[in-house]
């Protein structure tokens, strides 16, 4: 059989399977515009196939497998990697930079130098994740960053705390990424937001576990003053974390291609059941790197979307994880209050992600009006935080305005789902996710930047700065859907004077996604909004 397959589902005519194996997978055949390696092809002729042997039951089956085993690694292995983020900020509650000589802005130097690192290393790293076994990769380099964070409980100056924090950045910036493209294998569209908001609840899910436990250490430490310090005890545990989660990832994370847990057999169903994305199927470990789709990256708009929305919710991000808890300290509460009352946003935020994700799981078009509301709340928190009196009589009613910003990561982790589902191409959409992501560290250096120490320890100039960027965000967020629906509405069109029946429009569309064309180059491939 020709690898055009039966009914003409790929859309080019490559070489008979007789041929196919006379050459080597790294050969090259051209096709939809771009080198398609010869494995791509036989894994297009595989995949199509398939699709037609299996029952939607044995979807449901492989897809609740996929769920138990592994969401709940990647909800943990992610509210790990916030915490060890985030905890600099809890760990300044309890005098980590007195106890290394830090003075004026050296504290925010190392929020600036872990992001710089994250953005300077997010490239070479997502290029390892497509060459190598990706699960792999992502378990050494969270092993890597656990030593790292561990260590930091051991320093006694500036110097080697910011060498830390520097490698630090450089191996926590393969997590997300990974996640994001480790979603795109395993599940379709319509369920890549529902997922990612899963893992990514855990940002605050954790963080609640995280919260009582380091409470605990701070309690502790203060009964022995002579003893341990709390901030450096919460770094060993923290770093303690993450060595034991990498261990258990290791041998159970990846995409279907790579994990042990399924049998040759699901591994075809969990191709074919991927393959309505009009993206293709798990190819990780593959060889080729098409610059073709590197150039169109960058001259899609959608790059520059992300690219913006990425920036704006980070510059809030950047201000309100390193900052965040020596505001609320402002307010006229204790260390230990701080942590404390800081639990009750951690529980709306899981359950306010558990709405989202329900929500758009279940009706289409959705996810961007839920990423704008998620701007109008932190808007006016931030707003009237800044503008009411620094009088600690006010300390609930700030308490109460800071706890309305809760729902602002969501827009970032939303945007983060659509490069999964609306990009097609596996190169694009390493270069889209790394785009993205240096747009990310941008923000939070930026957002650190804001927080001026002579502002302290109101910083009040820096928090009207991150309102002015929620309200830009949400300008920002209407023109990208805005842009979406226009071109969504450009293919439907072409689709129409095509006079294809749906089977033959469902066909082609995953014949082109399984030779790797790009969401441009594949007039089927419509974009979730």
């Amino acid at each position: 059989m020709s690898a055009e397959i039966k009914g003409e589902h790929l859309t080019h005519h490559y070489l008979t399977n007789a041929q196919l194996d006379d050459y080597p997978d790294e050969k090259q055949v051209v096709g939809n515009g771009d080198l398609v390696t010869v494995e791509e092809v036989k894994v297009a002729e595989d995949a199509i196939l398939a699709g037609d042997e299996y029952t939607e039951e044995q979807y449901k089956k492989l897809k609740r497998k996929v769920d138990w085993v592994l969401l709940p690694l990647m909800w943990w292995c992610y509210g790990i990697q916030q915490t060890d983020k985030t905890g600099l900020g809890t760990m300044n509650l309890y005098g980590v930079q007195a106890d290394t000589g830090m003075h004026g802005n050296q504290y925010s130097l190392l929020t600036v130098v872990f992001y710089t690192a994250y953005a300077v290393c997010e490239f070479p790293s997502n290029f390892l994740l497509q060459r190598f076994n990706m699960g792999k990769c992502l378990t050494i380099y969270m092993f890597c960053w656990g030593i790292i964070v561990l260590a930091q409980g051991f320093v006694k100056s500036f110097a080697p705390f910011l060498v830390l924090r520097l490698l630090q950045g450089a191996f926590e910036c393969t997590i997300s990424p990974g996640f994001n493209l480790i979603i795109a294998n395993w599940y379709t569209s319509q369920e890549h937001n529902s997922r990612s908001l899963i893992f990514q609840s855990a940002n605050a899910g954790w963080g609640i576990v995280v919260s009582l436990t380091m409470y605990g250490i701070a309690q502790a430490a203060n009964k022995n003053p002579g003893g341990f310090a709390a901030w450096r005890g919460i770094a060993v545990f923290l770093g303690g974390q993450t060595l034991l989660a990498a261990g258990v990832a290791f041998f159970l994370l990846g995409t279907p291609n790579e994990v042990r847990w399924l049998k040759a057999e699901e591994k075809k169903i969990a191709y074919a059941r991927v393959m309505k994305n009009n993206a293709g199927t798990d190819t990780t470990g593959r060889k080729t790197w098409k610059w073709g789709q590197v150039r169109e990256a960058f001259l899609d708009p959608a790059l520059y979307f992300q690219f913006i929305n990425a920036f704006l919710v980070s510059v809030c991000n950047g201000a309100l994880t390193t900052f965040g808890a020596v505001i609320t300290l402002s307010f006229g509460f204790s260390e230990s209050q701080v942590i404390l009352y800081g639990i009750p946003q951690n529980v709306v935020s899981v359950l306010w992600f558990a709405f989202v994700g329900f929500m758009t799981l279940k009706f289409k078009g959705l996810r961007m009006y839920f990423m704008m509301i998620s701007v109008i709340f932190p808007f006016i928190g931030l707003l009237f935080m800044a503008l009411l009196p620094e009088d600690t009589s006010y300390r609930w009613t700030k308490w109460g305005m800071y706890f309305m910003t809760v729902t602002f990561i969501l827009p970032l982790f939303s945007g983060w789902a659509l490069i999964s589902s609306n990009t097609a191409g596996r190169t694009k959409r390493t270069v889209m996710s790394s785009t993205t992501f240096i747009a990310y560290c941008a923000g939070n250096i930026a957002g650190s930047e804001v927080m001026k120490s002579k502002d302290a320890p109101h910083y009040i100039p820096g928090t009207i700065a991150i309102a002015c960027c929620m309200g830009v965000e949400f300008a920002t967020l209407i023109i990208w859907r805005i842009y979406l629906q226009y071109c969504n509405r450009k293919k439907t069109r072409a689709i129409a004077e095509m006079g294809l029946s749906e089977e033959e429009i469902t066909k082609k569309g995953q014949a082109l996604g399984a030779e790797d064309a790009t969401d441009m180059k594949n007039p089927f491939f419509l974009y979730s909004t």
